[in-house]
């Protein structure tokens, strides 16, 4: 009763919210790369917020349903298939045993997400079922998904209340510019006026050198007073450190816990799912706004995120059963 993976994809790990606690022992926090994304796939099917998922990078994965479950899929849009035919992203979606779940490459955004109503047999290391590629723990013995991997559901949850009004606007990754709003500092007393000004006011390129662990960018020099190093400290999710070569890089998921560069600004939480989605040779822009601007951006997305909830929660006064909805679901999309 689970999923066997045909395909493993570019790079398709378990994730959850991340293993916090452990940065003083050394230990990344890792985690979903666009919360968002996720925070949505399991709302989708009432899972958990902190349900793990599957998180696939570029080239999704291809796989094979042992048992009848229902899955959510958000993020970018890496084309999904099953049994060969087309399915719609940001809805509930009933997968029968012997289905094949098949993606190809994200045709917007970088980024995908798989949610399962039946729950990821992993087990909880440090309080989390994350992958720490780098420590070799966690997710799905500590590494990405390969051909011959399976995986069991915990449970057997294959209805859900309200199914018929399970769907969501796709949220839209395909823009080629983006516009990603920091808080300057913690360490921006170490740059230039001009190196600030350079920061905020020049457009910069996503290189190749992107990964879970930072989006290195390309663009104009950003000049220190002196110099940018600095006694090594924490790092936050979505850190902006600029090296002495002067071009920034943002600090994900798998960053390291601690780093010696100086920090010009932090990006708001809300923006972190832009940075991630993008892919290379896209553009970004840097604005800077206020502490309390982001926590009044933070503050909106939870809102958001309740107000998504009341939708796909419209009134139904019966609890459908999967192969009814799965049928009544056919005859719509024919």
């Amino acid at each position: 009763m689970g999923i066997r993976v045909l395909k493993g994809g570019m790079l398709t790990t378990v994730q959850d919210l991340g293993r916090t606690g452990y940065q003083s022992q050394g230990f990344s926090v890792a985690g979903v790369m666009d919360v968002r994304s996720f925070k949505i796939a399991n709302l989708l099917l009432d899972n958990p917020e902190n349900e793990a998922v599957l998180e696939m990078t570029l080239i999704g994965p291809t796989l094979e349903f042992t048992s009848a479950t229902i899955i959510a899929i958000t993020g970018g849009d890496f084309q999904p298939q099953v049994n060969g035919e087309p399915v719609p992203m940001y809805t509930a979606l009933y997968m029968n045993k012997g289905d094949i779940l098949k993606f190809g490459s994200a045709r917007t955004g970088s980024r995908g997400y798989i949610a399962f109503s039946s729950y990821l047999d992993i087990p909880v290391v440090m309080g989390s079922r994350c992958t720490n590629m780098k420590s070799g723990i966690g997710g799905f013995k500590g590494r990405k998904l390969q051909a011959g991997d399976y995986m069991n559901f915990r449970i057997k949850r294959r209805y859900l209340p309200f199914f018929l009004s399970r769907k969501l606007e796709p949220e839209n990754f395909d823009q080629d510019q983006a516009e990603i709003r920091v808080v300057m500092g913690p360490q921006e007393e170490l740059f230039s006026r001009q190196g600030i000004e350079t920061f905020l006011g020049s457009e910069y390129t996503v290189t190749s050198d992107f990964d879970r662990m930072g989006c290195r960018l390309e663009g104009p020099f950003i000049a220190p007073k002196e110099t940018s190093d600095i006694i090594s400290d924490g790092i936050a999710f979505g850190s902006v450190q600029v090296p002495s070569h002067g071009k920034p890089i943002i600090l994900l998921s798998d960053r390291q816990t601690t780093g010696g560069y100086g920090k010009i600004a932090t990006v708001a939480s809300v923006d972190i799912p832009a940075v991630v989605q993008r892919k290379t040779d896209q553009k970004l822009r840097f604005r800077a706004i206020s502490v309390q601007e982001a926590q009044a951006l933070y503050l909106k997305e939870i809102e958001e995120l309740d107000a998504m909830r009341k939708i796909i929660h419209q009134p139904c006064k019966e609890v459908l059963d999967c192969r009814l909805v799965a049928k009544r679901l056919r005859k719509l999309f024919e």
